[in-house]
């Protein structure tokens, strides 16, 4: 058991910043679970279907987030950047002052930053302090598929079958599946699943989803947030300072186990 002391015991709580009392979450969608029939052509509809987020090579958008992260309801705002294949810069706002907490990563290391506390995290993968934050262990390049509805960074399709109620699934080469609805005459993702996680895209603009919902399936990880995905800017150069954090020599180091213990699926 890691110890901490009363003043670490508000980790989380600092992370989190500005996360208050959220609403109920809604029903989880009901995905199909006939075999289906075979779908023809399933390559080329797999490809019409993620022809937006499928090129998508650097990305920035704000995220009003929602839902439920262990036993904490969460509410908040979030900016985060993208470029591929492994970099990430992630924001949490809070109502005033300095963010809450800044995560930045450029290929397989990261850092997070408390700035209210004067902590730091070092030398620790972008999807182990995610999962340690949020309960969301995704490494950046699979958050970002998830968040402009490609639901994953596989490329190919493998396979796909037509169900009872009109949708399409394609199962993709990493094992996750989409579900795909047919909206104004074309196939537009609806859901997918993949390890460990179901995932609805209930409103879309243009190419990218304004609403995403990410729902663990495994047991051990209980996790229901939503985020509602606004400012989106693709393909636009970004800062490399961007994937860069300026710590101050006096923040304190922090420990991906203390902050594992103090987020939302530790013990305190």
């Amino acid at each position: 058991m890691v110890r901490v002391s009363a003043k670490d015991c508000r980790l989380w709580a600092l992370c989190a910043g500005s996360l208050f009392l959220a609403a109920c979450a809604p029903r989880l969608l009901s995905l199909p679970t006939d075999p289906g029939s075979t779908l023809p052509d399933f390559e080329r509809i797999h490809r019409e279907a993620t022809a937006g987020c499928s090129n998508v090579r650097t990305l920035t958008a704000e995220l009003a987030l929602s839902g439920r992260a262990g036993s904490q309801r969460v509410r908040g705002t979030a900016i985060v950047g993208f470029e591929r294949p492994r970099s990430i810069r992630l924001e949490g706002v809070a109502p005033f002052g300095p963010p809450a907490f800044i995560l930045a990563a450029r290929d397989e290391t990261a850092i997070l930053l408390l700035p209210r506390d004067n902590r730091v995290l070092r030398g620790e993968r972008a999807d182990e302090i995610l999962g340690a934050l949020t309960g969301v262990a995704l490494a950046p390049g699979e958050l970002q598929a998830v968040l402009i509805g490609c639901a994953s960074a596989a490329t190919g399709a493998i396979g796909g079958r037509v169900h009872g109620n009109g949708w399409a699934s394609v199962d993709l080469s990493d094992g996750a599946v989409l579900y795909l609805e047919r909206v104004g005459g074309r196939w537009q993702t609806r859901a997918a699943k993949r390890s460990g996680w179901q995932i609805e895209y209930s409103m879309w603009q243009g190419s990218f989803p304004q609403a995403v919902r990410l729902r663990s399936t495994d047991p051990q990880v209980n996790v229901d947030i939503t985020a509602n995905v606004s400012q989106v800017e693709a393909n636009v150069p970004i800062d490399q300072a961007a994937f860069d954090v300026n710590v101050p020599p006096s923040a304190r180091e922090l420990s991906l186990a203390e902050l594992r213990a103090n987020g939302p699926l530790g013990e305190r």
